[in-house]
């Protein structure tokens, strides 16, 4: 994970704008946090361009992989600035989060 920020508030959710290292653009929105041990995790998916939406299986044989949502965790801190920025977890970071998000799916259920 680069450079990281909550961009805009949207209807359904937050949009958070995240560049890679070769200066590509990707947007997400955060779907839920999941606090764990003190600290909160975002669950962000991918949002698609106009033509395919995040999991709209759209069938038209474009291999554009639209039926498969991109969705990572990543960790919120509070930068220098007092500005939220995500950050890539440590893998037991991560565990621990995966671990409590699949305790949430079973108490839905």
């Amino acid at each position: 994970m680069a450079d990281k920020k909550r961009e805009e508030i949207l209807d359904d959710g937050v949009l958070i704008e995240m560049t890679d290292e070769d200066g590509n653009v990707f947007y997400y929105v955060e779907e839920m946090i999941i606090p764990v041990d003190g600290e909160n995790f975002a669950l962000l998916v991918e949002v698609k361009d106009d033509k395919h939406k995040a999991g709209c299986d759209c069938g038209c044989g474009c291999d554009c992989g639209c039926e498969d949502d991109d969705v990572i965790i990543a960790k919120i801190i509070i930068n220098a600035n007092g500005e939220e920025e995500y950050i890539e977890p440590t893998d037991e970071e991560f565990e621990k989060v995966q671990e409590a998000y699949e305790k949430l799916l079973d108490e839905e259920e």
